[in-house]
């Protein structure tokens, strides 16, 4: 039974002890903030808003139309806060609830929706997961399947982090593909933002603070970065999720993912660390 009214947010988790920040010698540590994230954060945002509710709020409060590059930095170094943070973390864990306190309305299917719903808030941490392990296999390495344990379970932790119950997660990776199917077969569609995120054709400001030269250039280079990005996110969706957002995956397209990833496997190890990670990981892995 459906309802148009907008249900009250959920009252916050509580707990007599905080957990313990991330740190070195974890999984998370060592991906979350190489430059490599932000190739696999595009999928990842996908299924999150490929999600009825979590698309209607994007649609509805989210700045993303009308300032991306605003909106994706902000975005990405709240990420980097949660793993490289240390006692920070728990505060930008306090702070996105807040900000989500007042996210609500309904959904394409008539239902009433709010950010915090419990169900709602952890499908968006629960997506890093198969995200993760799709980008270490085409962009890095396959992970072996302790370290798919490990990841998950460092998943779990940073959830508490961000005020997730553990109720409200599959407890183990084996629980998780089952109820991952059952939201690909339930839940997901292709929304209008997610439509919007994966159109090539979608038109995209150049960055704030362009020089000159990338300003005149911007409109030669925007569209075929923009097929290149929507190319990357599509390959490191789910294939049961490209199938049911309707987006086509022919051989030739893996083959050319397969390319593009050994490429980078390649490159990026090659770098200094100044250029391999983000700043806040940067930062924290030299403290």
């Amino acid at each position: 039974m459906t309802s148009s009214s907008t249900p009250s947010p959920p009252p916050p988790t509580t707990s007599a002890t905080e957990p313990a920040p991330l740190a070195p010698g974890t999984i998370l540590w060592d991906i979350a903030g190489d430059i490599r994230l932000l190739l696999s954060l595009p999928a990842a945002l996908v299924l999150q808003v490929a999600h009825p509710a979590v698309g209607a709020g994007v649609d509805e409060h989210s700045v993303f139309r009308t300032d991306p590059w605003g909106r994706a930095e902000r975005s990405l170094e709240s990420l980097q806060l949660w793993v490289y943070g240390g006692d920070r973390a728990i505060e930008e864990g306090r702070r996105l609830r807040r900000l989500h306190k007042t996210i609500s309305g309904t959904d394409t299917r008539g239902r009433a929706y709010h950010a915090l719903t419990p169900a709602h808030y952890a499908w968006v941490h629960a997506t890093a997961y198969p995200v993760f392990l799709r980008a270490a296999r085409y962009l890095s390495r396959p992970l072996s399947p302790e370290d798919e344990h490990r990841l998950y379970g460092e998943l779990l932790h940073l959830g508490a982090i961000l005020g997730i119950d553990a109720r409200d997660m599959p407890g183990t990776p084996e629980e998780f593909w089952p109820y991952f199917d059952a939201m690909i077969q339930d839940e997901l569609e292709r929304t209008a933002v997610a439509g919007e995120l994966l159109d090539p054709r979608r038109r995209v400001p150049p960055p704030p603070g362009s020089g000159a030269l990338l300003r005149r250039l911007w409109p030669l280079c925007a569209r075929p970065l923009s097929r290149l990005h929507v190319f990357v996110t599509t390959g490191l969706l789910p294939p049961a999720v490209r199938e049911r957002l309707g987006l086509t995956w022919r051989p030739r397209d893996e083959r050319r993912l397969r390319r593009l990833g050994a490429l980078v496997r390649t490159l990026v190890p090659l770098l200094p660390e100044r250029l391999r990670f983000l700043p806040t990981a940067r930062a924290a892995r030299s403290a």
